[in-house]
């Protein structure tokens, strides 16, 4: 069934601006594989041959007589022209036709047609002109069948060194750096903190690089130094990467971004070439920015035993140790990079001197959401009715990403229905699409399947406001979305940044309210369930291994965040013993237990509106927060008060 609404938001790092300019490529770099040159050189080879073969055929359309012939006809008068070029008579009949003869050379077209018996009288009836060709002609005539082949000789000759010339560059070339470059001349791609909604503190601390980039002096006379080395770190989404741009744009400096992949490649060496190359270019152009995203690509720690002394990975990771603070300083470079899992990062990297200065950004709160939603809004048509302030409130947990879709979403909406302007029911709609995914449309249940489906999210709706520690249920539906067949959104009163055992107790309780509802009211369970148990009992389980959170098993970290593998180990490693794992799994049983008989309890207490919120559901399919309110305060249930203040 359906999964509940999450107080945690992911998305993709956002990227800003458009194409990024690139420096241009020092060495050829060819475009033409060895089979295409070859076949170009045929098809012009065949195209010349062929041009000449038809040149040549014209020329030998005309058929060769005897002199004698051409005499008779001038005697009969049906020659009208005769053309003589060295020894060729051409003779034209009076048909259009044309004949050739040859005369002996050193001899007159008159004489040798006398011999043949033709009178003066009869041939000045005739026309008779000579035709001297010029010598280019005659040479191209003479030579071409010897040329056209050794011109297609050497072209083919020189196509294939000029295409070993370019694979040779291009090998050359393999250990460049592949950085995109912004330079601060490019108006268009230039990002500032005006940019940047929220992230106040950030802001703050990279402020200070800016003011070095700027006035550098300021800051050596006095003796400071700048550090070297900023490591922004925050959940995917947050704008890590957009800060960095805005932290160059500030300064008005020059902006080298590289993802940590790209330095990653099948040679060992490539990836130390390519950081060498980047910092050679980053110093040329000082003072600069090198940004590397995602840089627990090649910075996780070393010693996990993977890929031996020669690893490409740690040949990568040393050079970047080198180039940030080794032999030569870099004095006017400052290095940022961007991660979301500091955790795997080696500590020569964090050490004073290298990423010294590391900034962390957090999902924004109420304002900070209102403050991004006008930056992404501003260049869109909004109806009067549209509330960002409202918007803001119903998107806890959203990144700077999340927004971002938000909005776009929302546009696209406006638009498929043929309107100019974006309303607040757009923003609504796109909200739950960004949580939940598209609706489903296709998807029809049937009638017992629509009737399991609203007991279901029913039994979420009643146990969330029933139980005190539970977030508030801002609409319930039926309507398939993404892979759920209903869903239940609940949001809190507020932003938390911290969660206590009772709320998580509780969460799991309401979790679990669709599976009790099911065996209560059809004395049998489905698939639908499948999703909440498994969100309820990864909760349970990091409540009793990260959170310490179990009285049995005491203030332990037994696991980390990120999965099982805790200070480098391997996935399969675990620092407990068997013994210590079946108390896990006791205690996780334990939890999952109390908080289904806690479901119970709070659903048999409150039947009547249970099956009144269930029948709502199948008649309507969709319930918002205030009449969902109303039915539960008509059934007994009393809202609470900070849900009427929210």
């Amino acid at each position: 069934m359906p999964p509940l609404s999450s107080n945690g938001r992911s998305g993709r790092p956002q990227r800003s601006g458009g194409k990024d300019s690139r420096p241009p490529n020092r060495f050829f770099r060819p475009r033409w594989g060895f089979l295409n040159i070859v076949a170009t050189v045929v098809l012009i080879f065949l195209l010349i041959s062929g041009i000449y073969a038809e040149y040549a055929g014209q020329s030998q359309a005309v058929p060769t007589v005897p002199l004698s012939t051409i005499a008779q006809g001038v005697k009969d008068g049906s020659v009208s022209a005769l053309v003589i070029q060295d020894t060729t008579v051409t003779a034209t009949y009076a048909d259009k036709s044309q004949k050739n003869a040859q005369i002996e050379p050193n001899s007159s077209l008159t004489g040798s047609l006398e011999r043949f018996g033709v009178t003066a009288a009869e041939l000045a009836s005739t026309t008779v002109s000579a035709s001297q060709p010029s010598g280019l002609l005659y040479w191209t005539e003479q030579l071409a069948p010897f040329i056209i082949p050794l011109v297609g000789l050497i072209l083919f000759v020189w196509l294939i060194s000029r295409q070993m010339r370019g694979a040779g560059m291009a090998a050359l070339s393999f250990g460049q750096s592949k950085a995109r470059v912004t330079l601060p001349e490019d108006q268009k791609q230039r990002v500032t903190f005006k940019d940047v909604a929220g992230a106040k503190e950030a802001k703050q601390e990279l402020s200070e690089i800016v003011d070095f980039l700027k006035n550098p002096k300021k800051f050596l006379d006095i003796g400071a130094v700048i550090p070297k080395g900023v490591l922004l770190m925050g959940a995917p989404g947050t704008g890590k990467t957009l800060l960095a741009r805005a932290v160059a744009g500030e300064a008005g400096v020059a902006f080298f971004s590289i993802s940590g992949s790209e330095f990653v490649e099948m040679f060992v060496g490539v990836g130390a070439s390519r950081v060498r190359d980047l910092f050679k270019m980053a110093k040329e152009v000082a003072p600069a920015i090198v940004f590397v995203d995602e840089i627990d690509a090649v910075g996780r720690a070393r010693g996990g035993g993977f890929g031996g002394s020669n690893d490409e990975r740690e040949q990568t990771l040393n050079q970047i140790l080198v180039e940030m603070d080794g032999f030569e300083p870099n004095e006017k470079v400052i290095v940022m990079a961007a991660t979301n899992r500091p955790d795997v990062l080696d500590p020569a990297l964090l050490r004073p001197g290298r990423f010294d200065r590391r900034v962390v950004i957090d999902l924004p709160d109420r304002s900070d959401r209102e403050e991004i939603m006008k930056i992404h809004v501003s260049k869109k048509q909004l109806a009067e009715d549209v509330n960002l302030k409202v918007l803001a409130e119903r998107t806890p947990g959203f990144s700077g990403a999340d927004l971002a879709s938000l909005t776009n979403e929302a546009a696209i909406l406006a638009a498929r229905e043929g309107r100019t302007s974006i309303g607040q029911f757009d923003f609504i709609r796109s909200i739950e699409k960004v949580m939940l995914g598209p609706e489903r449309k296709s998807h029809v249940l049937s009638p017992h399947e629509k009737e399991i489906t609203a007991y279901h999210e029913a039994g979420h709706a009643i146990i969330a406001s029933v139980l005190p520690n539970a977030d508030p249920v801002h609409k319930i539906s039926i309507i398939s979305r993404g892979r759920a067949a209903g869903y239940t959104l609940k949001l809190p009163f507020e932003d938390r940044k911290l969660q206590s055992r009772k709320e998580f107790l509780d969460d799991i309780a309401v979790s679990l309210g669709g599976y009790v509802a099911e065996m209560a009211m059809f004395d049998d369970l489905t698939t639908g369930a499948s999703n909440d148990l498994q969100v309820s009992t990864a909760l349970a389980r990091s409540m009793v291994t990260q959170y310490g959170m179990s009285d049995k098993i005491g203030p332990v970290a037994l696991e980390s965040s990120q999965g099982r593998a805790m200070f480098g180990m391997g996935v399969g490693d675990k620092e407990y013993s068997e013994k210590m794992a079946a108390e896990i799994d006791s205690e996780v049983n334990r939890i999952m237990t109390e908080a289904r008989a806690t479901a119970e309890k709070a659903l048999k207490g409150h039947t009547k509106a249970f099956e009144a919120v269930a029948k709502r559901l199948i008649e309507a399919e969709t319930i918002e927060r205030e009449e969902y309110e109303a039915l539960l305060a008509a059934n007994g249930i009393m809202v609470r008060k900070e849900a009427k203040a929210a």
